[in-house]
């Protein structure tokens, strides 16, 4: 009887301790999600503030990357704090946000194939940069950016109201992207056309990347350090394409640790929730909000509320000026 007690109390401090250390892994999801939203915040502010930002394709692009990323991170976070809590929600609603985020998913790769595309133009055809980034071309852009982004979300949500039972949508179920896909044939056909659309995006990157590589090669001397720039700006959204993909993959990889041990499984979900979730999406300030120096002047201004401006009046108003050399009588 004894060591029953003793194995039961082993095993009540074992989840204990379990318990625990989940609380604080998603406590500190929560403070780099705080931290994330706050900065892409300051940039949304600082685009919408300056109106030279709003006619150029590059900052417009720039933003439709911070939207979409600061929806994905919010819904994504709810969403892994659902599954970690199992707490159920109403089926239609986890429905409409699955399809969202699907959307949102596949929009940031987009446009980051657009910004490379638009880095491409202004590179190697400067003289019709200014011809070919017009508003009219933005906003087809724009369109075609969100009209490929829902084609596969839609095809998911289609297939997916053909074969669960009506009734089902009545019911309450702890949400997950994965919940959508209730039959072999839809996962296999959703990797498909995720796979085709990421080799189709790699390619156009690579492409624009040896352009630009050539161009970089016989530049002069005053366009090399921008030819420069706009190639390593290409390789960091090879980067963040590439950690897309595998966010893609996290699904099939997390589903092998499952059957192996679901403390592994839990260790392994949260690990990709920061490395191919939120790491991507912080790619983005860095590469345009903190490298373009004209964009890092406007969020200075903000991050320091306007102080920034103040400061050099107060350092010339307290600046010691050298006494007056005195003349002997």
């Amino acid at each position: 009887m004894q060591i029953v007690v003793f194995n039961s109390s082993v095993s009540s401090n074992l989840l204990t301790i379990i318990a625990r250390s989940i609380n604080l892994k998603v406590m500190l999801v929560q403070i780099l999600v705080g931290i994330f939203l706050y900065v892409n915040c300051l940039m949304i502010l600082s685009f919408l503030k300056k109106e030279v930002f709003r006619d150029d394709t590059r900052y417009i692009l720039f933003a439709q990357t911070l939207f979409a990323d600061s929806a994905f991170m919010v819904l994504s976070d709810l969403l892994f704090i659902g599954a970690h809590y199992e707490y159920p929600i109403h089926l239609i609603p986890c429905i409409i946000m699955c399809t969202i985020l699907n959307v949102l998913f596949v929009c940031t790769p987009l446009t980051l194939v657009a910004m490379c595309l638009e880095r491409y133009v202004a590179i190697c055809m400067p003289l019709r940069h200014a011809d070919i980034s017009t508003s009219r071309t933005r906003f087809r852009g724009l369109l075609i950016i969100w009209s490929i982004s829902s084609i596969i979300p839609l095809f998911t949500l289609v297939a997916y109201l053909a074969v669960i039972p009506s009734g089902d949508l009545l019911s309450y179920t702890v949400c997950s992207v994965e919940l959508m896909l209730r039959k072999d044939w839809q996962a296999q056909a959703r990797a498909i056309f995720f796979l085709l659309l990421f080799l189709f995006m790699i390619i156009i990157i690579a492409f624009t990347y040896i352009k630009i590589m050539i161009a970089a090669r016989g530049a002069s001397s005053e366009n090399k350090k921008l030819t420069n720039k706009g190639l390593r700006t290409v390789i960091l959204h090879a980067v963040q394409l590439l950690l897309c993909l595998m966010q893609f993959l996290n699904p099939y990889v997390e589903m092998e640790f499952w059957k192996v041990d679901v403390m592994v499984f839990i260790n392994v979900r949260y690990s990709n929730f920061i490395v191919f979730i939120i790491a991507p999406r912080c790619l983005s300030p860095l590469i345009y909000g903190l490298r373009d120096d004209k964009f890092f002047v406007v969020l200075r201004h903000y991050v320091l509320c306007g102080l920034d401006s103040l400061l050099p009046a107060m350092f010339s108003k307290w600046k010691i000026r050298p006494a007056k050399p005195q003349h002997s009588s």
